[in-house]
C-alpha cells in the first residue's frame, strides 16, 4: 500500500476481514474438485480452474459460491490436519511439516479470491459473508493451531531439524511452523487456549465491522456542494467528475467531493474557496468518530484491551513486543529509538515550511487589503503549491499532462522492468474480468517462457476499499508447481467518459511503487508455499520502494513523461525544476505520517490498566502526539484512529514498516546508483539474492547479501532532506 511519506503505499494487500492480506500465509494452488467434500462442478472455487496458470474463473465466480467452498475448505482442511495429527507413525518432515504444507488448498484459494474482491469491488453480499466468516475463519485457524497432538509433531521434528539431512529452506520451513504455533497459543493450558479462542473470534468480527464502517463513513462523508462557482481552482474535468459523482447519489445539478481513506484530501490542493477547504478537511477528520451508526471508537477501545489481553497470555507485555519481536526490527526498544532520531527534524522542518506558508498567507491578505489569518490544516496543501510556485517556478499540475496513465504503465513502468530485468509484458483481452476497469498482461521472463499474469486495477470506485495495494490469486512454489498471478490497484479518480486519464506524479511514483510488490510475487522462486511473499511487515515495503527510483530515472522518464496529445517530451527546463523541489514538502510528509506511526506505537505500547474506553479514544490519540512532539496543528497524522484501517488489520504496531523499510530502500538505492544504475547486472543481483527468495532467508540477512553491509540511516535522512534539518527548539 502506497504511502507518500515512505514513497510507498500499505503493503497494501486485501484481507479478510479488513486487513491488507498478509503476505506471510501461505499462497496454494487451486484444489482439485476430486478431493473436496460436496464438491459441486457449477462451483468454480471447489475444481481447479482451467484458465492460464490457475487464473480464476470471474466470470462464473457468483457470490453464492463463496460459502459452500468455506465450508468444504474448512471441513478438507480438518480431515487433513487430523490424519496428520493422529498417525502413528513417528514424526517425520514429510509425514508432518510437509503434509502440513500440502493441506487446505482449496479453503485458502477460496478466501484468497474473496478477500481479493471484497477489498475491489464489494457488495452487500459480500460484506454479509465477511461478517458471518471472520470469526469462523478465526476459530477454525485456532482449531489447528491449538490441537496438542499436531503440535507436539511439530515440536518433535522441530528438535531434530539438524538431523534430518534437510537442505536450507527445510531447515527454515520447519523453524518458521513451530514458531507459528508457539505464537499462536500452542504452549498455553487448556483454560488459556479456550480463552485465547474467544479472544481471537471476537477480533476478527470486531475488524470486519471496523472495515466496514470505514467504507461507509468514506462515502457518507462526501461533501455535497451547490454551486459550481464555490469549486474555482478544479479543472473542467474534476468539476464534471464531481457533477457525475452528485448524479449518481441522486443530487442532479449538485457537485460531490468525494473522499479518500487518508486525512489529507486532495482537491485541498487547488480548491480556492477557504470555507470550501474548511468543510473537506472537517468532514474528513471527523470520519469514525461522529457519534452515529458508524463510529469506530467503541471498536477500537475493545480491541485495544483485547490485543493486551491476548499478548500477556502469550507471555508479552504490551501488543507491540508482542508484534515486534516477529519483525526484523525485533523490539520496541529498536523501533522507539529511531523514531526518536527522526521525530526532531521532521517536525522543525515541517515548522519551517509552515512559517513560509504564513508569509505567503500574510503577503496576499495584505496585498488585497484584508486581515491575515493562522494557517490551518485545511491552508497547507493550497499555500503549499503558492509557495512551490514562487520558489521554483513550478506546479504539480504542469506534470499531468504528460503522464496519460497507460503510457506510464506500459511505456515506463513495464520499459523499466524489461531494461533492468529482461521481462516482457503483452495485454490480453480473452480472461474473464472481475470489473470492467481492469487490465490483464502475460508476463514473459527473459528466455521468453511465461513467468506470470499481471492485472492492473487503476480506478477508485464506492465498492473498492481505499490506498493501493498488491494482492495475489495465485503464488509461486516448486512444490505445487505454480506461477504468480497477481494484481496491482490504485484508486485514481476515473475521467468522465472520453478524457483521459492524466495521473499527478504522486500517482505516477504510486504506479511504480505497487509494481515492485508485483515484481516481488512474479520473480518467487521458492520451494514451499509457505515462503512465497513470506516477509516480515518492516520488509515486505522494501522491494517496492526501491523500484520507485526509477519514475525519475532519465532514461526511463524519457520513454514514458510525452504529451497526451502531442507526443512532446517532458521539457527539460519543466523536469529541472520538478527535481530542484524533490525535498519540497518532506518536513509536512513526514511529520503526518510519524504522527500516524506514533499513535499506533502508543496505544500498542500501553500497559494494560492504562487503555482507553471508547470516550478516551481521541483525547489518548492527542496525548500520544503531544508526548512526541508531534502536536503541530497545521500538520494532522496521515490517518486519525477511527480511520486508520491499517492498525485494526495487519499492521497493528507496525505502522512504522514503512519508514523502516525506507531505510533499507535508501541505502539499496546508494548502492544501485554507485554500481552503474539501470543495467541488466544490477537488476539480475536483485532479483537473484533478494527479490527471488520470499521468505526462504532472514529477511535482513537478504538486504545484507544485495548490499554488502547492515542497514544504516544516513541515506535515509539524505534522501528526505533532514540530514541538515535545523534543531526543534
Amino acid at each position: 500500500m502506497k504511502h507518500p511519506l515512505a514513497a510507498a503505499l500499505a503493503v497494501a494487500l486485501a484481507a479478510v476481514a479488513s486487513a491488507p492480506a498478509s503476505a506471510q500465509d501461505p499462497q496454494p494452488a487451486p484444489v482439485n474438485a476430486d478431493s473436496a467434500p460436496q464438491a459441486r462442478s457449477d462451483n468454480p472455487l471447489l475444481v481447479d480452474s482451467p484458465l492460464p496458470l490457475g487464473y480464476p474463473q470471474f466470470d462464473k465466480l457468483r457470490d453464492e459460491h463463496f460459502a459452500p467452498a468455506f465450508e468444504a475448505g474448512m471441513a478438507q482442511e480438518l480431515q487433513e490436519v487430523r490424519a496428520i495429527a493422529g498417525q502413528r507413525s513417528a514424526p517425520t518432515f514429510e509425514n508432518t511439516i510437509l503434509a502440513l504444507e500440502k493441506s487446505g488448498r482449496l479453503l485458502s484459494n477460496a478466501r484468497r479470491i474473496f478477500a481479493n474482491l471484497n477489498g475491489t469491488d464489494t457488495n452487500d453480499a459480500r460484506k454479509q459473508i465477511n461478517n458471518e466468516y471472520a470469526p469462523k475463519f478465526a476459530a477454525h485457524r485456532d482449531e489447528i493451531m491449538l490441537d496438542p497432538q499436531l503440535f507436539a509433531r511439530v515440536k518433535a521434528v522441530y528438535e531434530r531439524r539438524h538431523e534430518l539431512g534437510l537442505d536450507e529452506e527445510g531447515v527454515r520451513l520447519v523453524e518458521e511452523y513451530h514458531k507459528q504455533f508457539v505464537r499462536a497459543g500452542a504452549e498455553l493450558g487448556d483454560a488459556d487456549k479456550a480463552r485465547l479462542k474467544e479472544i481471537n473470534s471476537r477480533l476478527a468480527a470486531l475488524a470486519t465491522r471496523f472495515s466496514n464502517n470505514v467504507l461507509d463513513e468514506v462515502n457518507d462523508s462526501a461533501v455535497l456542494v451547490d454551486d459550481a462557482s464555490e469549486l474555482a481552482g478544479l479543472t473542467d474535468a474534476q468539476i464534471a467528475t464531481a457533477a457525475a459523482a452528485a448524479k449518481a447519489r441522486g443530487h442532479e445539478g449538485k457537485y460531490l467531493i468525494t473522499l479518500l481513506n487518508t486525512t489529507g484530501q486532495p482537491p485541498l490542493a487547488q480548491l480556492e474557496n477557504r470555507a470550501l477547504r474548511e468543510r473537506v478537511h472537517k468532514a474528513s477528520v471527523a470520519r469514525g468518530s461522529r457519534g452515529n451508526q458508524w463510529d469506530n471508537t467503541g471498536i477500537v477501545a475493545e480491541v485495544l484491551k483485547l490485543r493486551s489481553e491476548r499478548a500477556r497470555l502469550l507471555g508479552y507485555d504490551t501488543p507491540a513486543a508482542y508484534t515486534l519481536a516477529d519483525e526484523t526490527a525485533g523490539t520496541v526498544e529498536a523501533v522507539n529509538d529511531m523514531l526518536g532520531r527522526l521525530v526532531p527534524a521532521a517536525v522543525a522542518n515541517a515548522r519551517r515550511e509552515g512559517a513560509a506558508l504564513q508569509a505567503m498567507i500574510d503577503r496576499e491578505q495584505a496585498a488585497k487589503g484584508e486581515p491575515s489569518f493562522q494557517l490551518e490544516p485545511w491552508d497547507w496543501a493550497y499555500y503549499t503549491e503558492k509557495v512551490r510556485a514562487a520558489e521554483y517556478d513550478f506546479d504539480d499540475n504542469q506534470l499531468k499532462p504528460y503522464f496519460e496513465m497507460r503510457n506510464v504503465l506500459e511505456n515506463g513502468v513495464f520499459f523499466a522492468a524489461t531494461r533492468l530485468y529482461g521481462i516482457t509484458f503483452k495485454e490480453r483481452t480473452d480472461l474473464p474480468k472481475y470489473h470492467p476497469d481492469t487490465w490483464t498482461y502475460d508476463v514473459f521472463d527473459k528466455d521468453g517462457k511465461q513467468l506470470a499474469i499481471f492485472i492492473f486495477d487503476p480506478y477508485a470506485r464506492p465498492s473498492k476499499r481505499g490506498g493501493a495495494w498488491m494482492n495475489s490469486y495465485v503464488g509461486q512454489s516448486e512444490l505445487e508447481g505454480t506461477l504468480p498471478v497477481v494484481a496491482n490497484h490504485q484508486n485514481v479518480p476515473k475521467p468522465p467518459e472520453g478524457e483521459p486519464t492524466l495521473l499527478t506524479w504522486d500517482e505516477v511514483t504510486t504506479m511504480f511503487h505497487e509494481f515492485g510488490h508485483a515484481l516481488h510475487g512474479m520473480f518467487s522462486d521458492v520451494k514451499y508455499p509457505y515462503f512465497f511473499m513470506n516477509v516480515p511487515r518492516d520488509f515486505v515495503e522494501f522491494p517496492s520502494q526501491v523500484n520507485e527510483m526509477w519514475a525519475d530515472w532519465p532514461e526511463i522518464l524519457a520513454n514514458y513523461a510525452r504529451h497526451y496529445q502531442t507526443g512532446e517530451p517532458l521539457p527539460q527546463a519543466l523536469l529541472d525544476r520538478k527535481m530542484a523541489s524533490a525535498t519540497f514538502n518532506e518536513g509536512f510528509a513526514t511529520t503526518e505520517y510519524l504522527g500516524a506511526t506514533i499513535i499506533d506505537q502508543y496505544l500498542h505500547q500501553l500497559p494494560a490498566d492504562r487503555l482507553p474506553g471508547a470516550a478516551q479514544v481521541m483525547e489518548y490519540e492527542a496525548q500520544a502526539l503531544r508526548q512526541a512532539g508531534l502536536d503541530y496543528a497545521p500538520v494532522p497524522p496521515r490517518y486519525r484512529t477511527p480511520y486508520f484501517s491499517h492498525i485494526m488489520g495487519g499492521y497493528a504496531a507496525a505502522y512504522y514498516a514503512y519508514i523502516w523499510s525506507e531505510v533499507l530502500d535508501a541505502n539499496t538505492v546508494e548502492w544501485i546508483k554507485a554500481n552503474g544504475g539501470l543495467k541488466r547486472e544490477n537488476g539480475d543481483r536483485l532479483r537473484e539474492t533478494l527479490l527471488s527468495r520470499g521468505g526462504a532467508k532472514d529477511a535482513r540477512q537478504l538486504f545484507v547479501d544485495f548490499t554488502g553491509h547492515e542497514p544504516r540511516i544516513e541515506p535515509l535522512l539524505k534522501k528526505r532532506g533532514l540530514d541538515a534539518a535545523p534543531s526543534a527548539d
